[in-house]
């Protein structure tokens, strides 16, 4: 939930590439005034919607009353919150534009440190996590009236009591159940039935980097779990698992669960980050958590993708906008709460094939605002959010809407056509297939592969995986569409084999002969023939496959290197990433001079952290030459930017290698080997001159011309480096933290629009993104956004290629928190670009990545 964090600002295109220098406070600061409590934070401070209102309904009295971080609403329309440490309080409040007070009673029921509130079946349901207390507890009244005096535990929890321990319960769409939220640290609990197939492992080909600092060191997948429990907490449903840290969940009208997962950001600016995101949840799915830098990247075909990528935050409480007094738009808006940057989020969900697409808008956003819980109170149509959590500074507030647009109950979400319709009942059905006994390979398989659809492709494996194997191994090896033959076969060796980081003796216990003819069956495929997301799904069943079943046979490792080493070079950089740890894994005496020239002309220091990652088990093929460029890319790289761990990371990449060198080479090698990497210098790379001092007019006629073909794409990808735009913002995947995605830039800006916000980003400056600069009592002047708060303390970060960068400032000395009226995106981004090395970065960033688009036509 609320994790200690040093992080970097999210950034739009008008924010900033390099860092903010912060003033230095005197070496012995004398504060002028004596520290005092101020109140939350002040909804005048705040921006707000069109047409909404925020009330500051109680500021919490944190020594009695400690900092909120759970809500619901009980049936006589009160809320019920919990202190993160403390008690549950009911709280009862004015009615909206009248006089009074809000009231607080402390509830007598000897239970508290809530992470998940629910009033349901004339109880009170509570998920505490707090060491040695963690559970769910239920909570009634022993006189049959108003008063919550007993409570009863219905299921402990192994490993709660961190950040990461249980959080929400909510109620299944049918009111029949309850719905279970755990993070990743909480130990999977005894389950009755399971919606996911019970086959998950860490599948990593390669030995796998544990974080830099140790964190969850050895803890096994697969991560944070969703349960379906019965009211008495007698019979628990495994639902969805692969969650890193997510703190609540919400369904939709449809009965489709959605979730808010965090981030890890000590790994900014590695290969394996992933965003906050907005996770679509169908039953039986997998997200794909593992331990440090082993987190499956979304494109995996063992782990389902997001909805909607956020960016650097700490999700806590999402609910969906249901019976508020709002707007359509609102009614059906996904809220979603960002603790570290103070933001309120609403995400408008929209159907797409089996699944949904999001659209992010900034809803409430404050600074400091650690939003913690939010709910919709049916009694008077309000939103109410609490911010609080590690003893920051707590209130309660209410959102009502006081404009012009009707709010009129609204009863259902988007329209779909008769084709979106149809496709949504095939997927229905194809997911209840999984309940029931043999149904039709062909059937299940057509349905999905037909699609191309991520999530029916995984409905399809879920279904098969449910099944007795014999009733379609012999149908999964002889698939001939090669979409639908990467499913079936990764469910085929999923089901096998055990994961051997999952058995005792970690021994794999795949049976030769089926790993033979799995390799036959893949075999068939010619890879160049195929696009780019049917490479990366048999890529993953090979990976998978010599994961659980063992090396393969001299002669199984010759055919596999004739299929696969010709494939690296490939024109995609995840593709190239997959191939080369399935060729270092076979120890291709060939890979080495190819690798080591793709680590050297990536653009983005993630790819080349990905080569890097591989190249440092290869032990064969290497020469003198390569070796010393290998080595002196760690040089290179001790230059490189990251999150907490980055460096850390690099060390075990690197000291991984030199156990593969023999003496000689360590010899030869010298210095690159005894020195501090970041001591030895290299050549610096030669200074682009200036070409021009960029005016959008100067501009105009050819943006008019020259976005219409002819670009180059891999110059663009270049430049977007060259540029430092990789360094904030993440694109196509891979890039910085610090930065919003960029990938779907198109959509909101015209080729002009995103010129002027390159060459001019001061001309509109984004609240969301803006810095602000604080004045101290201690006469300190620090400018840079608010990334965590830990009790009084303002964590503010200054240099955003520097995400451990961060400024300690106490909140009781503030004097003054004004926005900066400056851009913290430099000038003269491009003024040492040729005006058509403009163009193709205009170009690379408005064809969303596809390297296919019109516009690189020549």
């Amino acid at each position: 939930m609320f994790r200690s964090r040093l992080r970097a600002s999210a950034l739009a295109l008008s924010a900033a590439l390099f860092a903010l220098s912060p003033v230095s406070a005197p070496a012995q600061p004398k504060p002028k005034a004596k520290a005092v409590e101020p109140p939350a934070t002040d909804p005048a401070t705040m921006k707000v919607a069109k047409g909404f209102k925020v009330e500051l309904l109680y500021s919490v009295p944190k020594d009695t009353m400690g900092s909120w971080v759970s809500m619901c609403v009980d049936p006589k329309g009160r809320l019920i919150v919990s202190d993160q440490y403390g008690a549950l309080y009911r709280v009862s409040v004015p009615p909206a534009g009248a006089k009074g007070e809000t009231a607080i009673e402390k509830i007598p029921a000897a239970v508290g440190s809530a992470q998940g509130l629910l009033y349901a079946f004339d109880a009170l349901y509570v998920v505490v996590n707090a060491p040695n207390k963690s559970g769910l507890y239920k909570v009634t009244s022993s006189k049959k009236d108003d008063t919550l005096d007993t409570v009863e535990l219905l299921r402990a929890f192994e490993g709660g009591g961190g950040e990461h321990g249980p959080h929400a319960v909510m109620l299944t769409p049918d009111g029949k159940r309850l719905t279970v939220v755990c993070g990743n640290q909480t130990k999977l609990t005894k389950y009755d039935t399971t919606k996911v197939p019970p086959y998950w492992g860490e599948d990593h080909l390669l030995p796998r980097l544990p974080d830099g600092n140790g964190f969850m060191k050895g803890v096994m997948g697969p991560g944070g779990a969703i349960y379906n429990v019965t009211p008495d907490g007698k019979q628990w449903e495994l639902f969805s698992v692969g969650f890193r840290n997510q703190y609540d969940a919400a369904y939709n009208r449809a009965g489709d669960l959605f979730t808010y997962d965090a981030d890890m950001e000590w790994d900014f600016n590695t290969p394996w980050y992933r965003p906050t995101r907005v996770c679509f949840v169908p039953p039986g799915g997998e997200f794909g958590w593992r331990n440090g830098a082993g987190k499956y990247p979304e494109y995996y075909p063992d782990n389902l993708p997001p909805v909607l990528n956020v960016g650097p935050g700490s999700p806590t409480g999402v609910c969906f906008g249901y019976g508020a007094k709002f707007p359509a738009k609102y009614q059906n808006a996904f809220f979603i709460c960002d603790w570290s940057y103070g933001k309120l989020y609403a995400v408008h969900l929209k159907p797409k094939s089996y699944a949904y697409t999001g659209e992010l808008e900034e809803f409430v956003t404050g600074t400091p605002l650690p939003l913690t819980d939010l709910v919709v109170n049916p009694t008077d149509g309000a939103l109410y959010f609490a911010i609080g959590g590690r003893k920051t500074k707590s209130g309660l507030y209410r959102v009502t809407y006081t404009g012009t647009e009707s709010t009129e109950a609204v009863a259902g979400g988007e329209s779909l056509s008769a084709d979106e319709q149809a496709a949504r009942r095939r997927y229905k059905t194809l997911v209840d297939s999984a309940e029931h006994s043999n149904p039709a390979f062909k059937d299940v398989m057509a349905t999905a592969a037909d699609s191309r659809d991520r999530f029916a492709l995984a409905a399809a494996r879920r279904v098969l995986e449910s099944q007795p194997v014999d009733q379609w191994r012999e149908l999964a090896l002889a698939a001939t569409d090669a979409t639908e033959a990467a499913h079936a076969l990764l469910g085929l060796v999923r089901v096998s084999a055990p994961c051997p980081e999952h058995t005792p003796d970690k021994k794999v216990k795949g049976d030769p002969a089926l790993r033979a003819k799995v390799l036959a069956a893949l075999g068939r495929f010619d890879l160049a023939k195929l696009t780019d997301q049917q490479k990366l799904d048999l890529l993953r069943v090979y990976q998978v496959l010599f994961n659980r079943f063992g090396s393969p046979t001299a002669d199984e490792r010759k055919a596999v290197l004739a299929k696969l080493s010709p494939v690296l070079p490939s024109g995609n950089r995840f593709v190239n990433g997959m191939v080369l740890e399935v060729l270092v894994y076979l120890q291709d005496d060939t890979v080495a001079p190819r690798a080591v020239k793709a680590l050297k002309d990536a653009p983005t220091q993630e790819e080349q952290i990905e080569y890097a990652r591989s190249l440092r088990m290869l032990k064969a093929g290497w020469t003198p030459e390569l070796r010393k460029d290998y080595f002196e890319w760690f040089v290179k790289a001790a230059g490189y930017k990251g999150g907490n761990s980055f460096g850390k990371f690099l060390k075990l990449i690197r000291d991984d290698a030199v156990l593969t060198l023999a003496p000689a080479e360590k010899v030869a090698l010298g210095a690159l080997l005894t020195a501090d990497p970041a001591a030895v210098k290299l050549p610096p790379e030669p200074a682009r001159p200036l070409v021009k001092a960029y005016k959008v007019a100067d501009l105009t006629d050819a943006l008019e011309k020259g976005l219409k073909s002819g670009r180059d794409y891999e110059r663009g990808r270049k430049l977007f480096a060259t540029g430092k735009c990789f360094g904030c913002h993440r694109f196509d995947g891979e890039g910085g933290s610090n930065a919003p995605d960029l990938t779907g830039v198109a959509g909101r800006f015209s080729p002009r629009d995103l010129l002027e916000s390159i060459i001019d980003p001061s001309k509109e400056i984004s609240d969301q993104y803006g810095a602000v600069e604080i004045r101290t009592a201690d006469d300190r002047v620090i400018k840079g956004r608010i990334v965590n708060l830990n009790n009084d303390n303002v964590m503010v970060n200054t240099n955003m290629l520097e995400p451990g960068s961060t400024v300690s400032v106490n909140r009781k000395l503030i004097e003054s928190m004004t926005p900066s009226k400056v851009s913290m995106m430099p000038t003269g981004l491009v003024d040492t670009f040729q005006e058509d090395e403009v163009l193709d970065l205009l170009a690379y960033i408005l064809s969303r990545g596809d390297r296919n688009s019109a516009v690189f036509k020549k």
